[in-house]
């Protein structure tokens, strides 16, 4: 798939125009310079349907204590990239920055294309700032306006002339790859774990809680097996700020969109924020993993304890698997994937109503129905009609007669023989009386 990248000093407009291009707002956009410090990627279908990748890159020659590190980023970013597309804001006109950054773009040998943004009005394009920009020597130039949409669809046109045709396709369709959100509190070491899985710093590390500020997507495989890893900003208790805010829906959605949802967590502190994102993720029925980072740093003596204090936060998610990981020595990584894996197909699973029926008759008989005020529970009929979660439905003469401690019953069996042991999933009773309904349960 081709890639196109856009690049430019912080507050220029990128993050707008990713967001525009894209067709939804992906990006964090927010009036303070700086908020996009590492490389988001999103894909953009043109007019023949064709699909590419556009890159979001945090702000070059910001001047903060990020400069460095996004600089690096960007330039490893631009490695495999077909077209640059170099942001500068059409009315302020061109800077120190900008030229900067335009000597630097000439030494990696790629393709620029300048793109002036914020020319809401046709009239911006007359004045002296455009005339600047032409100055810089990139050749064509696409006024953009991402807020008015103008220029977008001409830019994306002119894409799609310019960019090389993608490879042949084999007759085989590419299998799906594994969303993995990697979510928790922050300064719990997410995005160390992120590079570490991908061998290279692709998201900023840094001892300060926040350091990402929006959800990164990073696409790599690992054993043959295409992946997403879903970087997402440290979720707080209470944000304090719109910033904050926002950055906290952000990761919210990314836990949502997940296929598997990796939880991380510190041995030495753990409480609601923990609590908060385990519910999320069970009441959207995501497969969670557990990884209880930073266990090189356990002594001997506390490893039962830290083990206790787990139990006690996290009592609901006591059937997830758990991985023990340190980022900094690579301990137990390969082992998160090929757990994120396992309860990624097990969550797909499908059951075949013959053979749950015939567990059903194991079952009730191992075990008979409850009376109900002397009316006894009858289950007709069983099947799977759902995965990722799996639902099972099961029809019975009223689910009033359903007793807590038979429900309870039926949710071991179901974990215990039918394999679904790790990963959440949902029970619901449906009555075949008129005056019944449904009842429904998700196994915790």
């Amino acid at each position: 798939m081709a890639r196109v990248a856009l690049v430019g000093r912080p507050n220029v407009g990128k993050s707008s125009l990713f967001n525009r291009l894209v067709g939804r707002r992906e990006a964090l956009v927010d009036d303070h310079p700086g908020v996009t410090r590492d490389v988001k990627e999103g894909s953009v279908t043109l007019d023949s349907g064709r699909e590419i990748t556009l890159l979001d890159t945090g702000g070059l020659w910001s001047g903060d204590r990020w400069e460095r590190d996004i600089k690096e980023k960007v330039g490893r970013a631009l490695r495999d990239v077909d077209i640059v597309l170099f942001c500068v804001d059409g009315r302020e006109g061109v800077l120190s920055a900008d030229e900067e950054i335009a000597a630097w773009l000439r030494t990696l040998g790629k393709p620029v294309w300048l793109v002036p943004t914020k020319l809401d009005d046709p009239r911006h394009e007359e004045q002296a700032p455009m005339f600047e920009a032409y100055a810089l020597g990139f050749g064509e130039v696409y006024p953009t306006s991402a807020a008015h949409v103008r220029g977008t669809w001409e830019l994306l046109g002119a894409l799609e002339e310019a960019l090389p045709p993608d490879p042949e396709e084999d007759d085989l369709a590419e299998e799906a790859p594994i969303r993995i959100a990697v979510v928790g509190r922050p300064n719990v070491g997410k995005s160390s774990i992120v590079n570490t899985l991908l061998g290279e710093e692709r998201v900023i590390v840094a001892d300060v809680p926040g350091t990402t500020r929006d959800s990164v997507d990073v696409a790599f495989e690992f054993g043959g097996r295409p992946f997403v890893l879903v970087d997402t900003a440290g979720i707080r208790r209470k944000p304090t700020r719109d910033l904050e805010r926002w950055m906290t829906i952000r990761s919210e959605e990314a836990l949502r969109r997940a296929d598997v949802a990796v939880l991380v967590v510190d041995p030495f502190e753990m409480g609601d924020h923990e609590m908060g994102l385990a519910n999320l993720a069970l009441e959207r029925g995501i497969p969670t993993v557990l990884a209880i980072n930073k266990w090189d740093l356990v002594e001997d003596a506390e490893l039962a304890p830290r083990r206790k204090l787990i139990d006690e936060t996290l009592p609901h998610l006591d059937f997830a698997p758990r991985v023990y990981t340190s980022a900094l020595t690579d301990f137990g990584l390969h082992e998160l994937l090929a757990t994120a894996v396992r309860v990624y197909e097990t969550a797909r699973r499908r059951v075949g109503t013959a053979e749950l029926n015939a567990w059903i008759e194991v079952w009730t008989t191992r075990q008979p129905p409850p009376n109900f005020q002397g009316r006894p529970l009858r289950i007709y009929y069983a099947s799977q009609v759902e995965t990722a979660p799996p639902v099972f439905h099961m029809s019975v003469n009223s689910e009033k007669y359903v007793t807590r401690s038979y429900e309870q019953f039926l949710i071991n069996r179901i974990r215990e023989d039918l394999g679904f042991a790790e990963v959440p999933f949902r029970l619901v009773f449906k009555s075949r009386r008129k005056e019944g309904g449904k009842r429904v349960r998700t196994q915790t």
